[in-house]
């Protein structure tokens, strides 16, 4: 078992900045490749953006590029999403999750996740 818990949601003004942070325990964190995914209100959950076990490469979906870094500290356990440049389409709950099996895009090949973190973006 992972057990994830993300942080640092709140409400900022369009063009703002948040950086969310997940912290994980139970299994080795590093054995894990660690994605993000959000669900804004009435809309299915989508992928935001991932890393290897590494930290070596990262993946992003493209309505974010430039705007939102994932990282890792495999010491603390941890995975971030800073969040520059933030418009109010960002606004979702914000959700991390664990890949044993390795870097994905998709949902449904997370094995663990975190209840998520909500990010308001007002206009």
């Amino acid at each position: 078992q992972v057990q994830l818990v993300e942080s640092g949601g709140g409400l900022v003004q369009a063009g703002g900045s948040l950086r969310l942070s997940c912290a994980a325990s139970g299994r080795t964190f590093s054995n894990y490749a660690m994605g993000w995914f959000r669900q804004a209100p009435g809309k299915a959950r989508e992928f935001v953006a991932a890393v290897t076990w590494s930290g070596g490469s990262t993946y992003y979906t493209d309505s974010v590029k430039g705007r939102f870094t994932i990282s890792r500290d495999n010491a603390r356990n941890t995975v971030y999403l800073q969040m520059n440049s933030l418009k109010p389409e960002d606004t979702a709950v914000y959700y991390c999750a664990a890949n044993y099996a390795g870097f994905s895009a998709t949902e449904a090949e997370y094995d663990y996740w975190g209840r998520g973190t909500q990010v308001t973006v007002s206009s």
